[in-house]
């Protein structure tokens, strides 16, 4: 795969395919690319729309447009022609030949980004597969030595070139990668048990949206925070209190794009299952965006394929400090459902927010009365670990606690209580 370093920075042209007359959204999609390009540490020297409403099958954009474009990155001097649609191997070896330079789709940007941010044994696993699968449908004849003959044990023996080697090596590593990630995602199983007498709250939003500057804004944490595509890749868990509830868990989850790559939402399924087992779905949105609503609908999609697109989900309109056209803000809130409008820059309405996230997490808390004997005062203990300690009265023989628990919870509660326990639900005002 090709990687863009850092120490000299490549120049890039940008190439994009406008079909039934949207060249509006194919400037966006372009301006979106660039940023992306930004971020791996490319300089962007042009941008080139070409209209055409069929893909050719060799060229992508038609061997004449491509012809053009190989006098074009001699003329500017550029070393780099990034697409923003997904190649075909045969089309990327067919260009990368005519106009002899490298050639990226945004998938493989993408990946790239992704490879730079990977710091976490678990992200790293997560590109290096995402980035394999990419990668082995394009090996291409790169080599001298293609046609020397190997043998012996473990090999297919004479007759393999070296560009099969290096296919079933790629073959291996894979399947050695997946592995891995089966055991992160079974160690990832056992955590979130551990999680399950929170009540957790997962950020989704498109990427840059403010999700980790939210988090920071809510948690008075210090998340790395950056004004640049997918600046965060892990889920980050921290604990945000609300005035009367119980602690909540509030988790960052990775930012979604569109035409983001397959194997890279295959990859990353186990950190996206962290928002599949949140009780409540944050949906940031960036109200500043001129295409905020493609973004939601980009979000909505990805949420489709977990299969959660049905989560409880309050829609969080971010930057509003930006936004020169405030009534916007009062369509969007009767638009989207339950909804609020914050900066978490500048900490703007935060309160508005957590008083959202309680009336949602309320519907799934009930109220007891517990009366619980001196005898079995570990359970007291018990019951402050999973449960908010409304009242609490110590009388002669027993202890009565009034408590908001969360439904998920009830069983714990259930196993607890005997014959010398009473439990009345709900409780009495």
């Amino acid at each position: 795969m090709h990687e863009i370093t850092e120490t000299k920075k490549e120049r890039a042209i940008l190439v994009g395919v406008s079909r039934n007359g949207d060249l509006w959204q194919t400037e966006d999609h372009l301006d979106e690319l660039a940023l992306l390009a930004d971020t791996c540490g490319a300089v962007v020297v042009d941008q080139i729309i070409q209209e055409r409403q069929r893909i050719d099958a060799a060229y992508f954009v038609g061997k004449g447009k491509a012809e053009k474009l190989a006098r074009q990155v001699e003329e500017m001097d550029a070393n780099l022609l990034i697409f923003d649609d997904d190649l075909s191997p045969a089309q990327t070896r067919n260009l990368e030949k005519l106009v002899n330079r490298k050639v990226l789709d945004r998938s493989g940007v993408i990946l790239d980004i992704f490879a730079r941010r990977a710091k976490t044994r678990e992200a790293k696993t997560q590109v290096e597969l995402a980035q394999l699968n990419y990668l082995l449908p394009r090996l291409t004849r790169q080599w001298t030595h293609l046609s020397r003959q190997v043998g012996g044990i473990g090999t297919r023996g004479p007759g393999e070139t070296q560009l099969e080697v290096d296919r079933r090596l790629i073959r291996q590593r894979i399947a050695a990668l997946t592995r891995a990630l089966e055991k992160i995602k079974k160690q990832r199983t056992v955590r979130r048990q551990g999680r399950r007498d929170f009540y957790q709250v997962a950020l989704v939003g498109y990427t840059n949206a403010g999700k980790s500057t939210l988090l920071n804004a809510l948690t008075s944490s210090d998340v790395f925070v950056e004004d640049r595509l997918f600046a965060t890749l892990d889920a980050t868990i921290r604990r945000m209190k609300i005035a009367n509830f119980k602690d909540l868990l509030l988790i960052d989850t990775v930012g979604f794009i569109r035409k983001l790559p397959h194997n890279l939402v295959a990859s990353f399924m186990s950190t996206l299952e962290e928002a599949a087992a949140a009780d409540l779905l944050l949906h940031v949105v960036d109200v500043t965006h001129p295409h905020y609503r493609e973004h939601i609908g980009v979000v909505n999609g990805v949420l489709q394929e977990l299969h959660i697109e049905t989560k409880p989900t309050i829609f969080v309109f971010n930057k509003i400090d930006q936004l020169q056209h405030k009534k916007l803000l009062t369509a969007l809130e009767q638009e989207f459902q339950p909804s609020v409008s914050i900066s978490a820059a500048r900490q703007l309405f935060l309160g508005d927010l957590q008083d959202k996230v309680r009336a949602v997490a309320s519907l799934s808390v009930s109220e007891l009365e517990l009366l619980i004997p001196h005898e079995n005062s570990h359970v007291v203990a018990r019951i402050y670990d999973i449960a908010d300690v409304v009242s609490v009265t110590y009388g002669e023989h027993q202890v009565e606690m009034k408590v908001r628990i969360p439904n998920e919870c009830m069983q714990a509660i259930s196993q607890m209580l005997t014959d010398k326990l009473m439990c009345v639900s709900p409780a009495s005002p």
